[in-house]
């Protein structure tokens, strides 16, 4: 763990009578400490583009009256600077007149160790496994033309102190390992990219040459995209595969179950509470409890400890998500949501591991039941407006189902739909939840948060597809 206050002027008492005085009037706050390190080592075109370390050290210093948050942020940590965001939060608040809320429940729980990954392995033995990466692809493939890989990681030390003195820690580790690959044949050129990730050492997740499993997925997708043809268009049964289609879930549908959302009505479920939302059987849940996922807390960036929250059971519209100020202001509590980027951001209400629990229909009950359909396997980008929870997701993995059998892969397929409805179409509930492979980054109000998703296989009875083959 950082100690913020061994190479400044500011010591740690004098930071706590500083946060006690700003804060005394008012209904929350904290100061927000943070140290991060960071690398990105990227391979392309057959050598090492890019090596990069970075690190950052500074202070989100935040004070809440009511509604209105006043936050004040530096890369300095001094007594000055500390001094000066003290008296720009007051000026903000001169009016405040409510009272410090001390409640911050503890919990000893811890779903991933305290260590840098980026000490975990060499630069030398990073770029080793890079170029054995680029070698293994080549010599399996004739067809290829491009592989760009590369490893990306991090540490963040954060401490946050409270008014009285209240503090609390976390060590975050988290890495990324991404493979791309570009194959060509007969004029045609065809991508696949595959990654995992995690809040674990790269030794945890390359162990016993597990990167060539990543390879191989990679190389996998882009030579089935190769054989694609042209996707249908129209309304017609959509059955999504496990695991990383899930994102159509946190998209669509989670951020609309955020507090901030529902709190100001801007959410389609801003009302909805205690409602039927979604088909009999689907059950959703915000889990920020798994060990070594990417969106797991110990803490959130309040202080709050993480939990699994269940969002909709059995189709009924049961919590949101909340952070600590739209909790307070909605007269519920936080459920550990509360997240920011770094120490330059406000804490807002965001997903952790957001995932459809296990039904009891298997795959191929499904795909059996559908005459004329798709099976979305991954997707790639998308768009969605939360008010409404309008969709347009890119599939980058799908296929034809021709009755009750799955057919020749398909390119250019988006799935076009809103999210309350689709959650009412849907009609049978896989049992082979999977998590995704631990890639995933959401963004919200210019932040992004490492986040996870997950869920079984799914038939969706009724969407709109997008093709370019009527």
């Amino acid at each position: 763990m950082s100690n913020f206050f061994e190479k400044t002027d500011l010591s740690r008492n004098e930071a706590e009578n500083i946060i006690s005085d700003t804060l005394k009037k008012c209904d929350d706050g904290e100061l927000y400490l943070e140290n991060s390190k960071s690398e990105s080592i990227i391979l392309d075109d057959n050598k090492i583009k890019n090596s990069s370390y970075s690190s950052d050290l500074g202070f989100g210093f935040r004070a809440i009256s009511d509604e209105i948050v006043a936050y004040s942020h530096s890369n300095e940590i001094s007594k000055n600077s500390l001094k000066q965001s003290s008296e720009n939060l007051k000026s903000t608040l001169k009016s405040s007149k409510g009272i410090y809320n001390h409640a911050i429940p503890k919990s000893n729980k811890k779903y991933y160790e305290n260590i840098n990954p980026i000490e975990q392995k060499s630069l030398k033995e990073k770029i080793e496994i890079l170029n054995n990466v680029n070698n293994y692809l080549r010599s399996k493939n004739n067809n290829i033309r491009q592989v760009t890989a590369n490893f990306a990681g991090e540490q963040k030390s954060i401490e946050i102190i409270r008014s009285g003195g209240e503090t609390l820690t976390d060590i975050r580790p988290l890495i990324r390992f991404n493979v791309s690959v570009m194959v060509e044949n007969n004029g045609r050129k065809e991508s696949g990219v595959f990654g995992i990730g995690g809040r674990q050492s790269y030794e945890s997740y390359l162990k016993d040459d597990n990167w060539k499993k990543v390879c191989d997925e990679a190389l996998r997708i882009a030579t089935v995209n190769l054989d694609s043809k042209p996707a249908p268009a129209g309304e017609m049964k959509v059955v999504l595969g496990p695991g990383w289609p899930a994102i159509l879930i946190h998209e669509a549908i989670g951020h609309g179950l955020e507090g901030d959302f529902n709190r100001k009505k801007t959410s389609a479920f801003h009302n909805l509470m205690g409602q039927k939302v979604a088909s009999e059987g689907v059950t959703i849940v915000d889990d920020g409890t798994i060990d070594n996922r990417r969106g797991s807390l110990n803490i959130d960036d309040e202080g709050t400890p993480t939990e699994k929250t269940v969002l909709i059971e059995n189709g009924i519209l049961k919590n949101f998500m909340q952070d600590r100020l739209n909790a307070r202001l909605m007269k519920t509590r936080s459920t550990g949501s509360g997240r920011r980027e770094n120490y330059k951001h406000v804490v807002l209400p965001r997903m952790r591991n957001t995932m459809m629990l296990n039904g009891k229909q298997t795959q191929d009950e499904m795909i059996k039941s559908v005459d004329k359909g798709i099976f979305a396997v991954s997707f790639g980008g998308g768009q969605v407006d939360i008010t409404s929870g309008k969709f347009v997701f890119n599939c980058t993995e799908a296929y034809e189902i021709i009755n009750g059998k799955i057919g020749a892969p398909i390119k250019g397929a988006t799935l076009i739909g809103d999210g309350p409805s689709i959650l009412k179409e849907v009609s049978m509930v896989g049992n082979d939840m999977m998590l995704d492979p631990g890639i995933g980054t959401c963004g919200k109000a210019g932040q992004g948060v490492p986040v996870g998703v997950a869920q079984p296989s799914i038939l969706i009875n009724k969407m709109t597809v997008g093709g370019t083959k009527l």
